[in-house]
């Protein structure tokens, strides 16, 4: 197998198990759902309201505020852990302080975990 399919095999299964996920995991206005997504290079964040389709507020590494404290490299634990204080405090200003994490298929490992516990810091009941 070449390394394109095996590629496209694993973002298949992580889509499957998106799916499977989603099924169970919904956001509301008192609850809004957190969800994360990994590129290889940046970890993107957003609060969500399910009911409204709404995006209440989201965090990046690819933010300008958040660039000087990731310095060049978006794809690792430090820069997950910034931006999960980040999307923390955003959520915090709209008055949430709890959230339903949808780990979007990915492993709670690493990055993800990384970017949940430092959002937990934070004050989110994630």
């Amino acid at each position: 197998m070449s390394s394109a399919n095996q590629i496209k095999a694993k973002e298949a299964r992580r889509l499957r198990r998106k799916r499977h996920l989603r099924q169970t995991v919904h956001g509301s206005a008192e609850r809004p759902r957190m969800t994360v997504f990994r590129s290889h290079k940046n970890i993107y964040c957003q609060v969500i309201d399910d009911r409204r389709g709404v995006t209440l507020a989201a965090a990046s590494t690819q933010e300008s505020s958040l660039q000087e404290q990731v310095q060049d490299r978006g794809g690792n634990c430090k820069a997950a852990s910034a931006v999960g204080k980040a999307i923390a405090e955003k959520v915090k200003v709209l008055g949430i302080s709890r959230v339903q994490f949808d780990r979007n298929g990915y492993q709670f490992h690493g990055r993800v975990k990384a970017l949940v516990e430092a959002a937990r810091a934070a004050g989110l009941q994630v």
